[in-house]
């Protein structure tokens, strides 16, 4: 059963979603695409079979389907608790709040129920607003993605690439957990970073980097295990070359923040397969909004020590609606928030890729921002369905053709397409319909996140290769 998942269930969850995108009665509309006029679904057979480089903003744990954690926690004698929809552990028998999650695969409006609190499908937006429902499907199924689950969580990204095209990922994870984080509590927050960065290596955080590169080893051999790669039943998966970005918790006190960014710069040099580190968590909480400067701070003073090592960094992933009642009724003011985070970024977080800028045009001087980012060739990693979906931002509200009218470079990107129930090829029919782009403009923007990826050269140069065969070989088939 385990050993098949990626080329059944994956496949059953994909059609699911697919066939959702657009009400059957729902009149078609029709776009020009490639010299040829096609309906939505016509456009999306189209698509998927585009060849479309790397994804280089997917977060591990919510790019996976709801429908594979459920039958996780079921192998895995995980709890559900029914009143709030979160996986705990075990036992489940003494505690009358929670079943066994081989009961929700038994009971079908149950599991309809654990998908839909898992992920965005159905969500309503008049009772919950779209970022606080995505952002608390997190802990709900944590428990049900566990470390343990690692390797599997790569298969289903790897094959699920596969089956769009994708060549490359950039998967954001850190599966050691919070040990690192407790590092930082032991070494206490200071304004010295030399002197906490001494600390904080004193402790052994080398070891704790050697033991991620252990981890990974047995994730990937797990990977080949489930995609049955070497032998004549190979997923399309074994081919995808997958990277990893360590995950900075930036809702977490200072101190561990730091040993955490810390981690990020010196992991690079452990392990070459974890390729840079990211500022993960929602942009718009109290902690992130607080200590934004500082953890700025934080990269820029590490980064004279750390030149080389690839940095890409969530900002501008705001809007004005996303700020909760109680931050407005503290005076926080969403507009001072909107002014300088993907500046910062830029500047003194040293970001050589900025994920999501959405807020870009509320940015002071948000011309010679986009100058600078433009000169600079820092890549925008444009996640459209997320964008959609948490804040509520879409159509021409999105800063896309700013970026680029302006010359940043660009690439779609899936963020979290488990949470989101979607995947690259929505990203793709979202920027033809919704953005009116253009094959040429998609085929720049395909190019750019292969020369953007963090991927040692030698592996890029392949890619890129192969890449523009596999644009050769789409065109014949596609474009007129």
């Amino acid at each position: 059963m385990q050993r098949t998942y990626a080329g059944t269930l994956l496949v059953a969850a994909l059609v699911g979603c697919n066939a959702g995108v657009r009400t059957s009665g729902a009149p078609a509309t029709t776009v020009s695409f490639g010299g040829a006029t096609l309906d939505h679904e016509q456009l999306r057979r189209v698509l998927a079979d585009m060849p479309k480089g790397g994804d280089l903003h997917n977060h591990m744990s919510g790019s996976v389907y709801a429908e594979s954690y459920v039958r996780w926690a079921a192998e895995d004698g995980v709890c559900i608790v029914r009143a709030t929809a979160t996986s705990v552990r075990g036992p489940c028998a003494q505690m009358s709040d929670r079943v066994p999650a081989t009961q929700v695969l038994a009971d079908s409006a149950l599991q309809r129920d654990i998908i839909d609190a898992w992920s965005m499908r159905a969500w309503n937006p008049a009772r919950e607003s779209g970022a606080d429902h995505f952002f608390a499907t997190f802990a709900k199924f944590s428990v049900a993605a566990s470390g343990a689950r690692f390797g599997d969580m790569v298969a289903e990204d790897a094959s699920r690439a596969a089956a769009q095209h994708v060549s490359y990922l950039e998967l954001m994870a850190n599966p050691e957990g919070s040990s690192i984080s407790r590092l930082g509590t032991r070494a206490g927050m200071s304004t010295d970073f030399a002197a906490m960065r001494a600390r904080i290596d004193g402790m052994g955080l080398h070891d704790s980097l050697v033991a991620i590169s252990r981890m990974i080893d047995r994730a990937e051999a797990r990977e080949r295990e489930l995609l049955r790669c070497g032998t004549p039943q190979a997923d399309a998966g074994c081919t995808v070359v997958v990277r990893y970005l360590y995950q900075v918790i930036r809702s977490r006190p200072p101190e561990q923040v730091f040993a955490q960014i810390l981690a990020g710069y010196e992991i690079q040099a452990v392990d070459p397969r974890v390729v840079g580190f990211n500022l993960v968590a929602p942009e718009h909480g109290d902690v992130a909004v607080r200590d934004f400067s500082l953890h700025m701070s934080m990269i820029d003073k590490l980064h004279g020590d750390f030149p080389t090592a690839h940095i890409t960094l969530h900002a501008g992933e705001l809007a004005v609606g996303v700020f909760s009642a109680e931050q407005l009724a503290s005076g926080l003011d969403p507009a001072a928030v909107l002014r300088s985070h993907i500046r910062q970024s830029v500047e003194a977080g040293h970001a050589e890729r900025i994920g999501h800028g959405v807020d870009v045009l509320g940015e002071e001087d948000s011309a010679g921002l986009l100058r600078e980012m433009a000169q600079r060739h820092i890549l925008v990693e444009i996640a459209l369905t997320s964008n959609d979906l948490i804040l509520g931002v879409r159509g021409a509200q999105h800063p896309l053709h700013a970026y680029l009218a302006a010359g940043v470079p660009v690439a779609l990107a899936t963020d979290d397409p488990g949470v989101s129930r979607s995947d690259m090829t929505q990203e793709f029919v979202k920027a033809v319909e919704e953005q009116q782009l253009d094959y040429p403009t998609l085929k720049r923007m395909v190019r750019s996140s292969l020369e953007h990826a963090f991927a040692e050269p030698a592996v890029k140069a392949r890619l890129q290769a192969q890449l523009e065969a596999d644009l050769i070989r789409f065109e014949r088939d596609h474009i007129r």
